[in-house]
Order: C-alpha cells, then structure tokens, then sequence
C-alpha cells in the first residue's frame, strides 16, 4: 500500500511525499520526476532524505528519483525490533518491489553503505549500478571510525550504545548536530540553520534515535557478516566511488567489493557531499547513471 504524505518539511518543487508498507514498517519516501530510468538516494547520518533536497531536482529532470528515509530515521517508522544492516537492507528490497520500478540506480551515503551495499548483494536483480558516497563498510575500514586511539572519534560508540542517544540527547538534539555538521563539513553554508532545523525535528520525535543506534551497532559488529557477503557476493554492476575530504577512503573499500569502479574526488567539501556541493554531486551521479543506461 503507497499512500501520500504530508510532512512537516519545508516543500521543495516538484517533490511529492509518500509511504509504503513494508517489512513490518512505513517508509516514507521523497519522490520526482517522471521519465527517465530510477535512481533511489539513501541518506546517512545526522541526516533524513532532506540531505538530497537540492539533488534531487537537478536528477530529476532526467530521471525518476526516489529518496527514502530509513527505519527509524526521518519521517519513516520507528518499529519495535531490529533498526540493523540488515533489516534496513531488506526494507529497501520490499521497497523496490513496491514502487514496482526497479531495478534501480542506487546511491548511498555515510553510514547506509552496509545496508544498501548488503542490498545490492543480496538482491542483484533490483540494482542498475551502485554509488557510495564518504562511505565504507563493516569489516573494510568501518570500525577505524570508532578507534579514538588512532583518529576515529567518540560519537561513533556513544551512537551504539544500547538506551544512550535518547537517555543524552532527547531535548538536545540540535547540539549533536551543530557538533556534527562543524566538524564534518568545509563549504561555508553548506549546511544550514534551516537544515539543522529539519533533522532536529525528525530526531526529536519519540524514540527517534533508534534507527541511529540500531545501525551503528550492527555496523560496530558486522564486519564479519559483511566480509562473508562481499566475498561470496561482490558486486557486478559499475559502481561509482565519490569522495569529498576523506578521499581516497569511498575508492579504497569500493576496490574491495566490486569490480567495475569508477572514482571520482569533489574538491573544496567535507563529508555532507549532497548538501555542501549539490551540483556537483548531481553531475557525477548524472553522469554515471546516463552511462550505465546507455551500455546496457
């Protein structure tokens, strides 16, 4: 069942809101564009499918876009159960099927590397090509993320921690992302007031950093799980390795899992890729889809 939805986000021309039933939850999804072959944007973290509003409209000129929100996250459900990898991974299979448009071209930043990369092993017929942004996975340098003794930083095992987030952060939402977004960004505006805003919202609703630690902790613990997958399962379609500050970080783990790698590196941004430098994101993700479709 797809239903419309009205959310308390700002509008953004063109885009239409709506959820769908699956795997036990709703889904909300952002959706634009009518012609051309899908592209699905999955966010990362502190973020919701905001983190694509000015992308979308520049793909969607050319292409169906559809951006989710994860369990637990944005405007999407916060069930009782799992927010893991994994579950997320299935949730965006049951997702495809839904929208009945796939296969897809798939984009994901941030911490949805594991899940959307244990989709796209998993279920090879639903997926076009792949696109990781400032991302790695469990057991191919993910965890170097937690290791304060070597450069990794604090907020990754305090985001795991059963019960932690909402016990520290319920009613100070904004705090953790202001800290997030100074320390993650490097383009002046990149992010904005507004910006904050929106994601502030979503995650102060109740219960609503679950999905946050349900996902770090299976990405803490899952390199194993992911190794096994990505050594029986690399992936065969192209894929794309877009880095910003962390260059060659996306490349280095994307060498290890498939194939068929293209990189690219956009100067003069941080981490928040989509939101610092939307244009150039939309290019390179443009690009490589537009030459995908036109070899198959």
């Amino acid at each position: 069942m797809t239903s419309s939805f009205v959310t308390a986000s700002p509008a953004v021309t063109g885009v239409t809101h709506h959820t769908a039933e699956v795997n036990g939850t709703t889904l909300h999804y952002a959706s634009a564009g009518d012609t051309g072959s899908p592209i699905l944007l999955v966010h990362g973290w502190p973020e919701s499918w905001w983190a694509f509003r000015d992308v979308i409209p520049l793909l969607a000129a050319t292409h169906r876009v559809f951006a989710v929100d994860l369990r637990g996250f944005g405007d999407s459900g916060i069930p009782d159960g799992d927010h893991d990898l994994a579950t997320m991974a299935e949730d965006l299979h049951r997702l495809v099927a839904h929208l009945g448009v796939g296969p897809v071209h798939v984009t994901c930043q941030d911490i949805s590397g594991g899940p959307v990369f244990a989709f796209a092993a998993t279920h090879p017929g639903d997926v076009l090509s792949f696109t990781g942004v400032e991302t790695t996975l469990p057991g191919y340098g993910w965890e170097m993320l937690a290791d304060v003794r070597n450069g990794g930083s604090w907020h990754v095992g305090f985001l795991a921690a059963p019960g932690i987030p909402e016990l520290f952060l319920a009613g100070r939402e904004r705090v953790m992302l202001d800290w997030a977004v100074s320390v993650m960004t490097m383009a002046p505006g990149g992010v904005t007031e507004a910006d904050l805003d929106e994601f502030a919202r979503t995650y102060a609703r109740p219960g609503g950093w679950r999905g946050t630690e349900g996902l770090y902790r299976s990405s803490l613990t899952g390199g194993d799980r992911m190794r096994a997958l990505a050594e029986s399962r690399p992936l065969t379609v192209p894929v794309l390795a877009v880095d910003g500050i962390n260059a060659p970080f996306t490349e280095r783990t994307m060498r290890q899992v498939a194939d068929d790698v293209t990189a690219v590196s956009i100067p003069d941004v941080g981490h928040f890729v989509a939101q610092e430098a939307p244009a150039a994101f939309a290019t390179a993700v443009g690009d490589f889809v537009d030459r995908v479709d036109r070899s198959r």
